[in-house]
Order: structure tokens, then C-alpha cells, then sequence
């Protein structure tokens, strides 16, 4: 069977293709006239993808986005052997160049599944495990990627306090204003961090790789004790991983966004 003899199907997924091509939301009619559909089929395939997850309405700016579903199929993409294998080798020469644990984590959801994780020599032993899940909000990988969504993305996955109920006994983020101002803080300095919020008494810093949108696809990570570690030594920390994460976007054929932007 030929896509022509399944229109409602072919046009759900050009509408798909053609949010996840948009910088952020966008009208109805917009879509309508970009991929020259009827407005009424427009709407209806739209009101039947919102119910299912894959998109967001927004109904005070009466604006379209990529919901949670169309995420998690795409985190479901970067989980699998491509992201691993391209990841792994930056990983080992990140750790053998700085003598820290290292890791990479994709968005699944509100979360971050660990992916790849290489462990430094004498070092202990983290929560990081490949196949690990962890609230996105409370690591420092889950925010560098947070960070790069288009704030309509990040009010869908947390709408309100609930969004930040999890087993994890930490108060770091609880609101979702709190987690607008840490993104905030994160784009400016163009790298994420967190202190104790996974583990106490460990700190991490990551950088995010980008596609060829400048979309984030992975954090890269690296988990250290806080208190061994001064301001220096963070800042050249922070240097590998950005390099680190750089290499990856570029064996991902990606865009590295400007700091700050």
C-alpha cells in the first residue's frame, strides 16, 4: 500500500515533520498553509495527536507543539547502539584526560536515562549505571538539555508542582519557576551544574550535544566529590566537557548554539 492510499496517515506524520522543524509552537492555520491542508483536517488530526501525547495545545496562545510522546520517541532513537557507540570513545579519552567519572544521558520523558557511563580509575562507584533513570530537573545533564528546549517544550513536560514529584528526596527544584531560573542560569553560562541534589557530597557538570537544529540530543557529564574540587580545576572540568560535548555534536552532524543564546 502506497502513502497516497493513507492520507490521514501521511498528513499526520507531515505535521509532525513539520512542528519538529519549527523553532518553537505554532497556529493551526499556519501548518494549514505551509503544507496546503484543509483547516478542518488540520484541526482534527491535531485534536486526535494532542489526545495521544505527540502534541501540545497551548490554548491561550492557541499555538501547536511536539508533546511528551514525540519526545520520548525521539530519546527512544538516541537510546539505542548509534548514540552509545559514537558516545563511548569521546567518553574514555574524557576520562583518561581529567581522571573523573564520566557519563552520557538522553531525555526519556521528565527524565534522563544514563546511556553510557565510564568510570575513572579509584574513583567511587555513582548512581549512573547505564539504563539508570533520573528525574531530568535534579541532574546536571537533564538541565543542559532542559535548557536547550524551547520554553514551550519545558512548560509541557512541567506544567505545575506535581511535574516534580519523584523518589528522590531533594528540594533543589520544586516549582516551575524555580526551573526557569536554574535554565536561565545555565544558557547564560552555557553549562549546567548540580551540588548534592543527586548524591551528597557530589557535584556534576555537563554540556549538552546538539542536532542539526541546535536541539539537544544527550548530556555529557562528568560526577566528582564537591568539596576536593576548586574553582580552577571546575573550570577546566568544565573545558573538557564542553569539548567533549562538541565532538559529539559534531559526529552527529549537529549545530553548536552560541553561549547565551
Amino acid at each position: 500500500m502506497t502513502g497516497t492510499k493513507v492520507p490521514a496517515a501521511q498528513n499526520t506524520l507531515r505535521i509532525l515533520r513539520f512542528l519538529a522543524s519549527r523553532k518553537g509552537p505554532v497556529a493551526a492555520s499556519s501548518i494549514a498553509t505551509a503544507l496546503e491542508l484543509p483547516r478542518s483536517s488540520v484541526y482534527h488530526l491535531l485534536t486526535v495527536m494532542t489526545e495521544q501525547g505527540f502534541v501540545v495545545h497551548l490554548p491561550e496562545e492557541r499555538l501547536y507543539g511536539l508533546g511528551i510522546a514525540a519526545f520520548e520517541l525521539s530519546s527512544a532513537y538516541t537510546r539505542q547502539d548509534p548514540m552509545a557507540r559514537l558516545g563511548e570513545p569521546l567518553l574514555r579519552a574524557l576520562v583518561d584526560a581529567v581522571g573523573e567519572n564520566a557519563h552520557l544521558a538522553v531525555m526519556h520523558g521528565r527524565d534522563v536515562v544514563y546511556v553510557v557511563e565510564e568510570r575513572a580509575p579509584y574513583k567511587p562507584s555513582l548512581v549512573t549505571n547505564v539504563g539508570v533513570r533520573i528525574p531530568a530537573h535534579l541532574t546536571a545533564s537533564g538541565r543542559s538539555m532542559l535548557a536547550g528546549l524551547p520554553a514551550a517544550q519545558v512548560r509541557a513536560l512541567y506544567p505545575d508542582r506535581a511535574s516534580f514529584a519523584s523518589r528522590w528526596e531533594s528540594t533543589a527544584i520544586t516549582t516551575p519557576g524555580q526551573l526557569r531560573a536554574e535554565l536561565e542560569r545555565t544558557r547564560e553560562r552555557g553549562w549546567a551544574v548540580e551540588e548534592g541534589d543527586v548524591t551528597p557530597n557530589f557535584a556534576s557538570v555537563a554540556v549538552a550535544a546538539h542536532d542539526h537544529r541546535g536541539l539537544p540530543m544527550a548530556g555529557v557529564a562528568l560526577t566528582f566529590l564537591g568539596h576536593k574540587i576548586d574553582d580552577e580545576r571546575r573550570a577546566e572540568l568544565v573545558g573538557h566537557v564542553r569539548r567533549t560535548a562538541e565532538a559529539l555534536t559534531r559526529r552527529l552532524h549537529g549545530a553548536v548554539p552560541e553561549v547565551g543564546g
